[in-house]
């Protein structure tokens, strides 16, 4: 099932990720997300998050789509050209992934191979773009394909916490007119910033998202304000979960956050994505918290 049948439908889309393991063992990650992930829409599963090498996020999404749920394929051009990525598509079609999510990629100095080239052959607009065109049953080089076409979801991403909004919106624009039919979001932790992007955004008229982070610690909200752009958690929340580092520990005032934050933006958007970063296990609290 592609999702945009679900926006098209009126749903409200939920969806959460899940990062392969380093190593060719995913029993773990189909476990707790079919413990904890199966009252969901959708789950993501990430290409080498944070340029970190892990097991490829096609096989993951094929052993998650095997067990019963419903993965979207991320799939970022830093790691490979144009052939490779159209390759990997097509693979993902004939194994019946027809959600995806096209992204340029953090760069490889990020990550765990910080020596590695990488390639941005493409970025994500001219990824999208590509899947248009073999949806129309060409490749980029101009040539058929054979057979009937694959046919996706197309999703993308969009930072509305940014600095720069104006920027933000013409990436949207562009990615819309380039093929994206729904977004997802950077995780928001300004409510009143995502309501004011998402009055500018409704122009485009495609469904979005609202990206949302179960903050683990003052720490960790810290971190992110300083390394993770488009990002910004307001010092009452660090406050909030400083002071009462136990709580925290344990996820309670990280859940609470993030239900107020769904629950302030709800009437705003077309559906949540939940980025648990192994805290899995916290996201059937966090649904019934917001409502969900």
């Amino acid at each position: 099932m592609r999702i945009t049948e679900l926006f098209d439908q009126g749903q409200f889309v939920v969806t959460a990720e899940v990062g392969p393991p380093k190593g060719i063992h995913a029993e773990h990650v189909v476990e707790e997300a079919k413990k904890y992930l199966s009252g969901i829409t959708a789950v993501n599963v990430t290409d080498n998050q944070s340029s970190v090498m892990r097991l490829g996020s096609l096989a993951t999404c094929k052993v998650l789509k095997d067990a019963g749920l419903l993965p979207i394929y991320q799939l970022t051009c830093r790691d490979r050209n144009r052939i490779a990525l159209q390759s990997d598509l097509l693979s993902a079609a004939m194994l019946g992934i027809d959600n995806i999510l096209c992204l340029t990629g953090d760069h490889t100095r990020m990550g765990d191979h910080p020596g590695a080239k990488p390639v941005f052959d493409l970025d994500s607009v001219s990824l999208l773009h590509t899947v248009c065109q073999l949806e129309k049953g060409v490749d980029l080089g101009g040539n058929p394909l054979v057979g009937e076409p694959p046919r996706f979801a197309k999703g993308a991403v969009v930072s509305p916490c940014s600095d720069s909004v104006d920027a933000q919106l013409a990436k949207m624009e562009r990615k819309v007119m380039a093929g994206a039919q729904y977004f997802q979001t950077q995780a928001v932790f300004e409510s009143e910033k995502f309501i004011s992007f998402m009055e500018r955004a409704k122009q485009f008229g495609v469904p979005v998202q609202l990206g949302v982070i179960i903050p683990k610690s003052a720490g960790m909200a810290k971190f992110m304000n300083k390394n993770v752009a488009g990002v910004h958690v307001p010092q009452e929340m660090i406050d909030e979960l400083a002071a009462d580092k136990e709580r925290a520990k344990e996820g309670i005032t990280g859940v609470e956050i993030a239900a107020r934050i769904i629950r302030e933006c709800r009437p705003y958007c077309q559906g949540v994505h939940i980025m648990a970063l192994g805290w899995e296990a916290k996201v059937p609290q966090l649904l019934e918290q917001a409502g969900l």
